[in-house]
């Protein structure tokens, strides 16, 4: 945690919510962390800029164009004030702007200004936070870096019940510090990072791959570059980005290319984290055109990929801790326990594609941490930066002996 107090920049949409903002700007002014609040227009008619100025002890950001007597910075100075983004309440409007990179007003813009982390705490109706188009932009944002504080269930605006209820000022605070307590118990090392797909060609126009958005590996990367470390990120097809400054990306198709790079990059590593979904087998020629469609039946030969997981295991240096990932589908534990001893891997992630919400294509998973020594630890299902903060952590407590 810095010496100096937290600066957060504080964003506040037009919900009935916002009135919860005025306790959480409390918690934290409280626990000494400097805030300049920033207000949607129709935000102004849930709070007051007088209230909000005499809770943050700082002049309001609301206007694009301010007066200079009005406020004493503007959107690109406070993004670089800023250690941190919180927006609270988030609007389905916001959210859509910040996805689609809007910029149209004092929020929004800032946003996109913005290097620090940025916290979103989601408000709003049950089905319009389930509609797709909403569902589609949040998923946008993690695929940013964006973390969330999750609704929750109970008794909205509109009279009804279900989820959709902005978090409590003081879960959201948690969320905050746990944010900022990262202690980069890393600055120095360096760590190595797998995420996404592999495609293998079978022509020009068409592969085998899998169904792998590559989110879980993504996650791991700015986790470990927010405890300090320099990351390598190489990563297969993939929509997402990066966001932490420290994050090397080197983009790849083929697990032979990923193989290539893993070798590359591997033995200056302090930690290698293998959590990419790279194809067991390859087609044996690739057809320099498009084949066509003739036969009934049509038979692709066929040969095993590299395991790249296995050969750094069998070249992994002392000090040196490599985390392999499984996801199956039957006899879970079992599978997970031969691949961690039969790859020299120091810590097994589990996810089983029997757990809802965990896997593919989601933003939350469900994942089971087991180590060479022995230990076991069971998780519930979070979002997927949640996660990854878990299986870091986890991972700094193994190579520091405390595991």
């Amino acid at each position: 945690m810095s010496k100096r107090p937290w600066h957060i920049a504080f964003g506040i949409t037009g919900g009935i919510a916002a009135y919860k903002s005025l306790s959480l700007i409390r918690l934290l002014t409280k626990q000494g962390a400097e805030v300049k609040v920033v207000l949607t227009e129709h935000a102004k008619n849930f709070v007051t800029i007088p209230t909000l100025q005499a809770l943050s002890r700082n002049a309001v950001y609301h206007d694009m164009y301010p007066q200079m007597q009005e406020v004493e910075v503007e959107h690109i100075a406070l993004a670089e004030w800023a250690d941190m983004l919180v927006v609270a309440p988030a609007t389905a409007n916001i959210i859509g702007k910040f996805a689609n990179g809007i910029a149209d007003d004092a929020l929004s813009t800032l946003y996109l200004a913005c290097q620090c982390p940025v916290l979103v705490a989601p408000s709003m109706n049950h089905n319009m936070l389930h509609h797709p188009a909403v569902q589609k932009n949040m998923n946008e944002l993690r695929g940013r870096g964006v973390h969330f504080a999750e609704s929750g269930t109970g008794e909205l605006a509109c009279g009804t019940n279900g989820d959709g209820r902005m978090q409590e000022p003081e879960q959201i605070f948690a969320t905050i510090c746990q944010l900022f307590q990262t202690s980069r118990q890393l600055e120095g090392k360096r760590a190595l990072v797998t995420a996404g797909p592999t495609y293998e060609p079978i022509d020009p126009v068409r592969f085998v791959g899998n169904y792998s958005s590559g989110l879980m590996g993504f996650q791991l990367a700015e986790a470990l570059a927010s405890e300090g470390a320099d990351v390598t990120l190489v990563s297969g097809p993939t929509h997402l980005c990066t966001n932490h400054p420290s994050i090397h990306r080197i983009n790849i198709q083929t697990a032979s290319e990923m193989l290539e790079v893993c070798q590359r990059y591997a033995s200056d590593s302090d930690m290698i984290v293998m959590a990419a979904a790279v194809a067991d087998y390859t087609p044996e020629t690739v057809a320099p055109e498009k084949i066509k469609k003739k036969e009934d039946h049509f038979i692709l030969p066929m040969k095993k990929n590299p395991d790249i997981l296995a050969g750094l295991g069998a070249q992994k240096k002392e000090n040196q801790c490599l985390v392999g990932f499984a996801l199956e589908t039957e006899n879970e534990l079992f599978h997970a326990q031969s691949k961690l001893k039969n790859k020299n891997a120091d810590i097994i992630v589990l996810n089983s594609l029997r757990q809802e919400g965990a896997g593919f294509q989601c933003h939350t998973n469900r994942v089971t941490i087991i180590d060479r020594k022995g230990n076991m630890c069971e998780g519930t299902l979070k979002d997927k930066s949640e996660v990854a903060q878990d299986i870091v952590n986890y991972a700094i407590r193994y190579m520091n002996g405390e595991k």
